[in-house]
C-alpha cells in the first residue's frame, strides 16, 4: 500500500510538472497572440526617394518623439509616384488594400487627394499648400473627417515671392510665373501672382508646364518674351525636376525665385518659403499621435510660423546681380 501511494505521488508530481511546463510555454504564446500586430504606416509621395529622401529623416524624428522607430515597433510601406500624378490613385488604393493603419502623404494636394479618394476611414496626414482651398479639410482649426496635416501657405506667400524678386532685380518689368496646371492650387497661385504684379506695376506672364518637354518649351518662350525674371510655382513635380529647372534658369541667365531652400542650395538664385524638413517632422509627430489613439479630426492643421529666405551668392555673381544689403541682412542663409 505504501509503495502504491508513493508511486501515485510520483505520478501526480510528474503530471503537475508537465502541467506547469505546458502553462509556462502556453502563456507567452497566448500573450503574443493577444498583442496587436506591429502597426504599418503607408507613405505616399508624389516625388521620388532621391528628392524626398532627405526629409524622411525629419519624418523619422517626429515619429520617434511619439515613441515609434521603424523596424522596432512600426513598419512603413513606401509608394513613390516619381512626379507622375496619374499614378497616385493606384498607389493609394494599394496602401488601402494592404490595410495600413495610417497614410502619410508628401507632395502637396495631389497625393493627399488621392489618399482621400481611396479611403474615408484610414487616418491621413499631409503636407499641403492650401488644405482648405484644395478641399482636404473643412477648416484648419477643425479639420473634420479623416485628414489633418501641415499647411505650407504656398498660395499666401506668392505676393512675397514677387516682392523679393523685384527687390533683387528692380529693373524687371516683365516677369514669368511658371505653374503646373495639374496642381489643384495652380489657379489660386496664378490669381495671387497677377494681383501682386498689378500692385507692383509689373507685367506677369503665365506659362504652364507639367512635363520635362513642356518645361523646356516654357523656357524657350520665356526667352522669346524677353522676360527679366522667373517665379517657379511651389509644386511637387517641379521639386522632383529641380535639376532641370535650375539648369535651364542658369543656361538662359534668368534670375529665378523658388519656394523651397533646396533649389537655392542646388544652385538656384533665391528661395523663400517654409521648411520642408520642419513640415515632415510635424507630419511624423502627427502620425505618432494617431498611432497612439488621437483622431485626425481633433488635430488642427498646423501652419508654419517661420519662413526661410536663402540667397545663392555664387549664382547671383554668375548672373551679374548685385544683391542689396537690405536683402542680405534679412536672409536666413547666404550660400557663397
Amino acid at each position: 500500500m505504501a509503495q502504491a501511494t508513493r508511486r501515485d505521488h510520483r505520478i501526480r508530481r510528474r503530471d503537475l510538472i508537465a502541467l506547469v511546463g505546458s502553462v509556462a510555454v502556453a502563456a507567452p504564446l497566448a500573450a503574443r497572440a493577444q498583442q496587436k500586430a506591429m502597426p504599418v504606416i503607408g507613405f505616399l509621395s508624389t516625388g521620388s526617394p532621391e528628392t524626398v529622401g532627405p526629409f524622411i529623416a525629419a519624418f523619422y524624428q517626429g515619429l520617434s518623439e511619439a515613441g515609434y522607430v521603424e523596424g522596432r515597433n512600426v513598419a512603413i510601406e513606401y509608394r513613390w509616384a516619381e512626379g507622375h500624378y496619374d499614378r497616385l490613385h493606384a498607389l493609394a488604393a494599394d496602401l488601402v488594400a494592404r490595410k495600413v493603419d495610417v497614410i502619410a502623404t508628401g507632395g502637396g494636394a495631389p497625393s493627399a487627394l488621392a489618399a482621400k479618394g481611396a479611403t474615408s476611414t484610414i487616418p491621413i496626414t499631409f503636407v499641403g499648400a492650401d488644405p482648405v482651398g484644395d478641399g482636404l479639410v473643412a477648416s484648419l482649426a477643425r479639420p473634420g473627417g479623416n485628414l489633418t496635416g501641415i499647411s505650407l501657405l504656398a498660395v499666401e506667400l506668392m505676393p512675397k515671392g514677387l516682392e523679393l524678386l523685384s527687390e533683387l532685380v528692380p529693373q524687371a518689368r516683365a516677369i514669368v510665373l511658371l505653374a503646373n496646371p495639374n496642381n489643384s492650387n495652380a489657379e489660386r497661385v496664378i490669381e495671387g501672382g497677377q494681383q501682386a504684379a498689378r500692385t507692383k506695376g509689373v507685367r506677369l506672364t503665365i506659362l504652364k508646364a507639367s512635363t520635362e518637354s513642356e518645361i523646356d518649351a516654357a523656357f524657350v518662350t520665356l526667352v522669346q518674351l524677353h522676360a527679366a525674371a522667373l517665379i517657379v510655382h511651389a509644386d511637387a513635380y517641379y521639386t522632383t525636376g529641380r535639376d532641370q529647372l535650375v539648369a535651364l534658369a542658369g543656361r538662359h541667365a534668368v534670375p529665378a525665385i523658388y519656394y523651397f531652400r533646396e533649389f537655392a542650395a542646388f544652385g538656384g538664385l533665391i528661395s523663400y518659403g517654409s521648411s520642408l524638413s520642419g513640415a515632415f517632422h510635424q507630419v511624423g509627430t502627427y502620425v505618432g499621435k494617431i498611432l497612439n489613439g488621437a483622431k485626425p479630426a481633433d488635430l488642427p492643421v498646423m501652419q508654419p510660423t517661420t519662413f526661410e529666405l536663402v540667397i545663392n551668392m555664387k549664382t547671383a555673381k554668375a548672373l551679374g546681380l548685385t544683391v542689396p544689403q537690405s536683402l542680405l541682412q534679412r536672409a536666413d542663409e547666404v550660400i557663397e
